[in-house]
């Protein structure tokens, strides 16, 4: 549902509380207190038949008898009455419903089952149940029993813990913050994350959002909205459980490193979320929030009246990777005339104890004007030669100076170390952040910056693909189907093989033996090519084989083997009586002097599905602890970020001899099983371990993959496991247009932005103007990357390549609202390739997508002068109307129901 009636939820029109009576420990009394306190100003009732009035308020014997349907009811009554409560509030028409009463323990329970059901029928939108409520401060609703009330602001609270929630409020309190909205969601019956970071994406009231997450039921979902929302607002989110162990015990190791709390920080991660560790981060982030937008560039000047306080926010800053700025030469004689008596001529600027209210003006409007800063941290002791308020107000005066001087003026943040409460009431009113301590500063400030670099990372353009790339995945389908029509849950060494080969990832060669005697055959074919032999046993029930004496290396004759695995066998069926063995797998030895040993693999999360592992690898990989986690699809960027993300990065550059390892190959390996993860669910768990990677590339020394039946995909997501929606490539068409042109179509890429910066050469600058509505002249990275990098599980954007050259020939979207109902298009031809029928053809396979994909409207805005457009689309069924905001535009519209695409 989404975003359905939420506007309802915060804006009510009407209230009722369910429960409320006069006892003096009344719920339903204490909550009816807590609105009337807030001062909501429409109707207000009660509904319980017991009574005629509670403090004043009128009751009602049921929801049918009130003067007319509330938008929202506030339910605080015992679990076992919720179902009916609901189902009477849905047929009346109630909008949502706030249930504070606690819910069911158990997620079977009929009563829930049956609020549910209820609740879907009428569209009633549910809260909790298990909420301390809702507050929305402009619509003085405080709808719940939090301690304190909100004031307005511009934050957003979104919390799945009541107590992280009233906390939040406490702090703001005491911190003069104010929200949006606040929102407990309890045990997320109905309403969840992703309805809610939808609603506050769009809210016009919301400059931040804050989250605070215990779990996620719909990953899919969550990450659509997380990612859409994080696009045009900052997110912080801090969840709890980081030490969790895994609901389900892991099968291989890259199970066991893709504990909860990596996978979910993966998922944050890539939906560009600010994940925080704790309140006091999340405090720090907020306070910093409400003040202050995101600003560009990460280069920070300390400037301070004491060295020790300055070196150690220094120290701070470095720790959290923000950069320090440098002092250009120009900038050091201005401070030098600044602060006579002398500074530190570094960064940070020390401009001494004694300095006084001029020299910080000075000193302060000589950094900002420092080309190299992007952002000023300043930090002031008290002392008795001049008052924390003269200092703050010189401060407050060269701000104002600095922001009418400039395009685009730097940020400063300011610390008062012992005497905030001077400095605070003159710096408020201009929203300069100030902190008691350094520590709260920096923290606040790196939140900014690593939002920013989020950001950025999310338009980043990756490198594209090598050209021969193609996994053969039916050759994959069919050994996984294979294992899994004969009742197995691990690939077998040849099935295994097989699935590795078809996504291109080298492994060593492997060979199967029954028995020691037709070990030692087998073992004469590998012998034969010069060298030695590793003997490993093979049985699905000992995934760790080491630890039961189930390797032996390094064997140089058949007479070797044969008598090894006699051995083994005797010696694991010791340790293993109930493992079922299943003979031995033998190998070639691969010897690689400058190999560093890897894991790359998959793992299953019971939440967002495959996960990918990269990290150091070898027999003591879980006592490392030096391990990434992202979720798939991968691109090569995003694979060089994981592997950044571990201290094994150092030793892949080389070091005292050691020549670097191809980087190349093994972040290409991490897109492959990327992409093997995507293409077949029924791959629960891989581990490649050890992976050796050197100078010439990257090979599998071991590997394993269990493996799983699935029910069968939807048409569009192919792999409903997944959490991001991958490349639909089932949508790749080749057409035939007129005079026999051929135009190859499929959806859009993020490595698609060459092809747009060299499109954009060939449509005239009118064609432009009726496209974007305004004369459109920047083509810049962050444009272009807007129209490549989409989220495909709320838009398509088909791109149309020439055949014969591979030029961009043009291009067709859809974006969908949050309830995917209504998909709005857009489309865009080179403006000499018009009359040849790509238009019509991009139109009717737009169309074909967004019925196939559920949506039952498409709607776009055409201006009244683009007679071509209007005459197309009405030949295509869209109906033609005034678009009630603008006369000079045309709204279109077409009802997919009546659409039949044969």
């Amino acid at each position: 549902m989404s975003t359905y009636r939420l506007d309802r939820l915060f804006a009510p029109r009407s209230l009722a509380v369910i429960g409320a009576s006069p006892r003096a420990d009344s719920f339903g009394r204490g909550v009816l207190a807590k609105i009337r306190a807030g001062g909501f100003e429409g109707p207000l009732y009660v509904v319980n038949p017991n009574y005629e009035e509670v403090e004043g308020v009128p009751c009602f014997a049921s929801i049918a008898a009130l003067p007319g349907p509330p938008d929202v009811v506030v339910i605080a009554t015992p679990a076992a009455t919720i179902p009916a409560i609901v189902e009477e509030a849905g047929r009346c028409g109630v909008c949502a419903a706030i249930i504070l009463s606690r819910g069911w323990a158990d997620p079977d329970d009929p009563d829930r089952r049956r609020t549910v059901e209820a609740a879907r029928r009428s569209g009633l939108r549910l809260i909790g149940p298990n909420s301390v409520g809702v507050i929305a401060p402009r619509a003085k609703l405080d709808a719940g029993f939090a301690a304190r009330p909100a004031r307005a602001g511009d934050l957003a609270l979104i919390s799945q813990s009541g107590a992280i929630a009233t906390a939040m409020l406490e702090w703001a309190h005491l911190n003069g913050a104010g929200f949006s909205g606040v929102l407990s969601l309890g045990d997320k019956l109905d309403v969840d994350f992703g309805d809610m970071l939808d609603f506050f994406a769009e809210d016009r009231h919301t400059r931040a959002i804050l989250l605070h997450v215990e779990d996620v039921t719909l990953s899919r979902k969550f990450m659509s909205a997380a990612r859409a929302a994080a696009r045009v607002k900052p997110v912080v989110v801090v969840r709890s459980g980081r030490h969790a162990a895994p609901a389900v015990p892991p099968l291989t190791h890259s199970g066991a490193l893709a504990r909860p709390y990596a996978v979910y920080d993966a998922a944050f991660r890539r939906a560009g979320l600010l994940r925080v560790d704790d309140l006091d981060q999340m405090f720090a982030a907020a306070e910093t929030l409400s003040q202050m937008a995101p600003f560009q560039g990460d280069r920070v000047t300390v400037l301070t009246n004491g060295g020790g306080l300055g070196r150690l926010a220094v120290d701070r800053l470095v720790d959290l990777e923000v950069r320090m700025a440098g002092l250009a030469d120009a900038t050091v004689e201005k401070l030098d005339a600044a602060v006579p008596h002398g500074w530190s001529r570094v960064n940070p600027v020390d401009i001494e104890g004694n300095a006084g209210p001029k020299a910080y003006a000075a000193a302060l409007a000589a950094v900002l004007e420092n080309p190299g800063t992007d952002a000023v941290l300043l930090l002031h002791s008290p002392t008795a030669l001049a008052s924390t308020r003269s200092i703050a107000e010189a401060v407050a005066e060269t701000v104002k100076a600095h922001r009418a001087a400039s395009y685009r003026p730097k940020p400063v943040f300011t610390v008062w170390a012992g005497d905030i409460a001077e400095a605070e009431p003159v710096l408020a009113p201009l929203r300069i952040p100030t902190y008691v301590t350094e520590a709260d500063a920096v923290q606040g400030l790196a939140s900014l910056v690593r939002y920013r670099r989020a950001q950025e990372a999310l338009i980043e353009t990756p490198p594209s693909l090598p050209a021969d790339f193609s996994p053969d995945r039916t050759a994959a389908r069919l050994a996984v189907r294979a294992a899994l029509a004969e009742g197995r849950t691990w690939l077998d060494p040849d099935g295994l093989a097989q699935v590795l080969q078809a996504y291109g990832i080298p492994a060593t060669r492997s060979l199967r033996a029954a028995t020691p005697a037709e070990a030692g055959e087998q073992a004469a074919l590998l012998l034969a090519g010069g060298v030695q032999v590793a003997l490993k046993i093979l049985s699905d029930d000992i995934p760790h084989k080491s630890e039961v004496g189930g390797v032996v290396l390094n064997l140089a004759s058949r007479e070797a083997v044969e008598a090894a695995a006699a051995d083994m066998l005797e010696r694991v069926r010791g340790l293993r009586p109930e493992a079922r063995l299943d003979g031995f797998v033998l190998q070639s030895t691969i010897r690689k002097p400058n190999g560093r040993e890897l894991i790359a693999g998959i793992a299953d999360d019971p939440v967002f599905g495959p996960a990918i592992v990269f990290g150091r690898g070898g027999t003591a990989v879980d006592v490392i602890n030096d391990s990434a986690v992202a979720l798939p699809p991968l691109d090569l960027r995003l694979a060089r970020d994981m592997i950044d993300r571990t201290r094994v990065a150092k030793q892949l550059e080389g070091y005292r001899g050691m020549p670097p390892a191809d980087l190349e190959a093994v972040a290409l390996t991490l897109v492959k099983l990327a992409q093997l993860a995507a293409d077949i669910p029924e791959i629960r768990e891989l581990d490649l371990n050890p992976l050796v990677a050197d100078e010439s590339g990257v090979i599998a020394l071991d590997a394993r993959a269990a493996v799983a039946p699935v029910p069968a995909a939807g048409r569009r997501r192919s792999n409903p496991r997944l959490s991001v929606v991958p490349y639909p490539s089932e949508w790749e068409r080749e057409l035939v247009l007129k005079d026999g042109w051929k135009v190859l179509v499929r959806p859009v890429r993020p490595e698609d932005e060459p092809l747009f910066a060299e499109f954009f050469t060939h449509v005239t600058p009118e064609d432009l103007r009726l496209r974007f509505f305004a004369p459109v002249k920047d083509f810049s990275h962050a444009f272009i990357a807007r129209l490549t990098q989409i989220d495909y599980a709320r838009a398509m954007a088909f791109v149309a390549l020439d055949a014969a050259t591979g030029e961009l020939m043009g291009g067709v979207r859809l974006h969908c609202d949050a309830n995917h109902e209504e998909g709005e298009y857009a489309i865009l031809l080179r403006s000499d390739l018009k009359g040849r029928g790509l238009g019509w053809a991009l139109m009717r396979m737009i169309i074909e997508f967004a019925k196939a994909d559920g949506i039952e409207r498409i709607s776009g805005q055409i201006l009244r002068e683009n007679t071509t457009m209007l005459a197309m689309v009405k030949a295509l069924g869209f109906e033609s109307m005034a678009d009630p905001d603008d006369p000079e535009l045309r709204r279109v519209e077409l009802d997919l129901s009546k659409v039949d695409m044969l």
